[in-house]
């Protein structure tokens, strides 16, 4: 394939992307860029809003004839779904972090406590910094290589900013990364480690995803991986779809159960397994696809439950804040997936997110971010109040390391007891 990047006003990076000449096979079966709201195509380049309504692009693809062998024959990473992945053919062999096929573990425990019969998690804190942010960014890298793009970037509310910033070092790029000035202080710092170029902005995540989109119009050559390279980036969270259908013997789960931030991540799940029924990799049985958010920042939420199909923007407050994006880019679409699978969108209190933190700890030894408080929590809400089926297979998502958010619980937990050294001293403590 050899196609050139339109240069248009609308979504687009900048003057460098202009009449710029694409390698063959630079996105491999990456066919044009479509429009969700109205379906026009556009070619593929670094755009991400339609020139015709403006509505948010995605990437539409030739599908290619591929086998379960084909595919467990490949690398043990997201790679090993390049072909259904806008990245070359030649992917593997690029730096990069490599993210991806991390564990499913089955959650009997955690089953038990919520009188649940077939649950699983996958666990997405094992990927190289902790959070599902690498698979999304690792696609991100190859599009905005293949771009010709200059200068890597992001605004992030923690967990994009490890992933962007370790990946850009990784790869040799120049690397800017934006935050909210109130981030959790390990975020800050796990960034910080790989880049001197860490920025913090006095505002919120929507404020700062304001300004990055600003720098994205004026500046040449940076591309902001989940603003104007955002179509490329998002097909990333494809691969947690992929890996939990192979990863349970080639079928989709009857539910699953999703944080939601931008939304993405849930409705490319849903594309995920769509995909994967449509190229005969596993029998197409029917799903239902829950999100989760905290009550302090659940616009999304509150859309589902007065059955309105706008979200309302809304000033987060809440210490999830890795889920913390008031103004949620795939809000309606995730209305659209919860809605047409049968599923729901739900939400949780800060203290409930804690006691959803303890509750996988304490059962499944899996410490989880705040983000993974919330699901947790919000799974044992959707099974008290009947909206999920305890006894269908389900898997819930947990996004990322807990150690990156221990002021959460630090109030919570801590030492039994303090005692002298002496067997009777520990006897006193009732712990024997």
């Amino acid at each position: 394939m050899s196609t050139s990047v339109l240069d248009t006003s609308t979504g687009s990076t900048g003057p460098s992307a202009a009449g710029r000449h694409l390698r063959d096979g630079a996105f491999g079966n990456a066919r044009n860029l479509v429009c969700r709201e109205c379906g026009a195509t556009q070619e593929l380049g670094p755009f991400y809003a339609c020139q015709e309504c403006f509505g948010p692009l995605e990437i539409a693809y030739d599908y290619p004839s591929i086998t379960r062998a084909e595919i467990e024959a490949g690398p043990k990473n997201i790679w090993r779904y390049q072909a259904l992945l806008p990245v070359p053919t030649d992917i593997a062999s690029s730096p990069n972090m490599e993210p991806g096929f991390t564990r499913l573990l089955k959650a009997d425990n955690l089953g038990r406590a919520l009188g649940m019969k077939n649950l699983w998690v996958k666990d997405d804190s094992g990927n190289p910094t902790h959070s599902f942010k690498d698979r999304v960014v690792a696609v991100a890298l190859s599009a905005a290589r293949e771009l010709g793009m200059t200068v890597f970037a992001c605004p992030s509310t923690g967990n994009l900013a490890n992933a962007v910033a370790a990946a850009g070092a990784r790869a040799g790029m120049k690397t800017v990364v934006f935050i909210p000035a109130d981030l959790e202080r390990a975020k800050v710092l796990t960034s910080a480690v790989y880049t001197d170029s860490l920025v913090a902005v006095n505002g919120n995540y929507d404020d700062v995803n304001r300004l990055a989109s600003e720098i994205a119009g004026e500046e040449e050559g940076w591309a902001f991986v989940n603003v104007n390279v955002r179509p490329y980036y998002a097909e990333g969270s494809k691969t947690l779809a992929y890996e939990v259908a192979e990863q349970l013997g080639w079928r989709l789960p009857q539910q699953v159960v999703v944080p939601v931030a931008s939304g993405a991540q849930l409705t490319k799940i849903d594309k995920g397994f769509t995909e994967l029924a449509r190229l005969g990799l596993v029998e197409e049985t029917p799903y239902k696809v829950y999100g989760a958010q905290a009550t302090g920042c659940s616009p999304v939420s509150a859309a589902f439950k007065s059955g309105h199909d706008v979200v309302r923007p809304v000033r987060p407050d809440t210490i999830a804040k890795s889920l913390a994006i008031g103004n949620p880019a795939d809000g309606p679409y995730v209305l659209d997936v919860t809605r047409r699978t049968g599923g729901a969108v739900e939400d949780v209190t800060d203290e409930e997110v804690r006691d959803g933190i303890q509750l996988l700890a304490r059962t499944e030894g899996i410490f989880a971010e705040t983000a993974g408080g919330v699901t947790i929590a919000t799974l044992k809400k959707l099974v008290e109040t009947g909206q999920l089926d305890p006894d269908a297979e389900t898997v819930v998502f947990n996004t990322g390391d807990g150690l990156k958010t221990l002021d959460a619980i630090a109030d919570r937990v801590g030492p039994a007891a303090t005692i002298d050294p002496s067997y009777a001293a520990f006897t006193a403590t009732g712990l024997a």
